[in-house]
């Protein structure tokens, strides 16, 4: 498939996110349609994708096509044709297309992990997830929104939180090439707390609603408390009591969870502007200085 995809006009980029310590990353630089790019250190596999994809961002064209997918074998190539298919379906420069994960070949314990996650996710966030690393997009959408601050935190939720316009094609995972996925379960849990980052605004709104429902369950039983002491002589039961006092701890936590968000939320919306500013000032290489043809980025 890559020499096809290479008599096509295709440019191949691979991500070392190992950051020079994967052996096998070595013999790929002595193919002559492979770029390989080496973070200057360990940066992850989705922040890795970033920094190449805006590395390279200065050379391409409007209307290039790019896809980024995972070089171990789970991201399957032989999807790529309709993910590429998809996209020219709809002429909008900000089209995003992205694999829809239809099934996994994963160990009992690592798919209930992964349920729990998708159930907290979608409580969290309102929105379910099942997408990776496998998307394709036009190169307007790499040299204008991959420049977003959210970026730096997740890659693939990213797409998503921006609100850019996003079809999903049905891919089921494959099988790894070889060897065992480094990434245990602690930097699962990290992998899943940066992808809620780019939705703070949809968690700081749940949690606003959170709060003010147990703060007014709290206000209404606590009236009704009182009201039952001064109006009649029955004694109240101490369930009633300690339910008060449930609700009042849980207001106040609730109470101290949203500050908290809410500082992270307002101290995120100022860096994504600052940054914005920033780049925007750089300024973007001139239009005919950008190579034309598809890119793909691989890891």
């Amino acid at each position: 498939m890559r020499e096809r995809l290479a008599g096509l006009g295709a440019r191949f980029v691979v991500v070392d996110d190992s950051a020079g310590r994967d052996p096998d990353v070595v013999g790929l630089r002595g193919l002559g349609d492979v770029e390989v790019i080496e973070p200057p250190f360990n940066l992850g596999h989705q922040r890795a994708l970033v920094y190449a994809i805006r590395l390279k961002a200065g050379g391409l064209g409007d209307d290039d096509v790019v896809v980024t997918l995972d070089a171990d074998g789970e991201d399957r190539p032989e999807d790529l044709p309709r993910l590429v298919a998809e996209l020219r379906s709809d002429p909008s420069e900000r089209a995003v297309v992205m694999a829809w994960r239809t099934s996994r070949h994963e160990p009992p314990l690592f798919k209930l992990g992964y349920l729990a996650f998708r159930l907290g996710f979608r409580l969290l966030t309102g929105r379910v997830v099942r997408t990776g690393n496998f998307a394709a997009y036009r190169g307007w959408v790499a040299r204008h929104v991959l420049t977003h601050p959210q970026f730096d935190l997740s890659y693939s939720a990213a797409l998503i939180a921006l609100e850019l316009p996003v079809a999903y094609v049905p891919c089921a995972r494959g099988k790894r090439y070889a060897g065992r996925s480094g990434m245990g379960y602690r930097k699962l849990m990290l992998h899943g707390l940066s992808m809620l980052m780019p939705f703070m605004d949809r968690i700081v709104l749940r949690a606003l609603v959170a709060f003010t429902v147990t703060f007014v369950l709290a206000g209404l039983t606590a009236v009704a408390v009182v009201a039952v002491k001064l109006t009649t002589d029955a004694a109240i039961p101490g369930w009633a009591t300690y339910t008060l006092l449930l609700l009042a701890v849980l207001s106040f936590v609730a109470l101290g969870n949203l500050a908290l968000l809410f500082s992270v939320y307002a101290q995120n919306r100022a860096i994504s502007l600052a940054e914005l500013e920033r780049r925007t000032t750089a300024g973007a290489p001139d239009a005919a200085q950008r190579s034309t043809g598809a890119g793909t980025m691989r890891m």
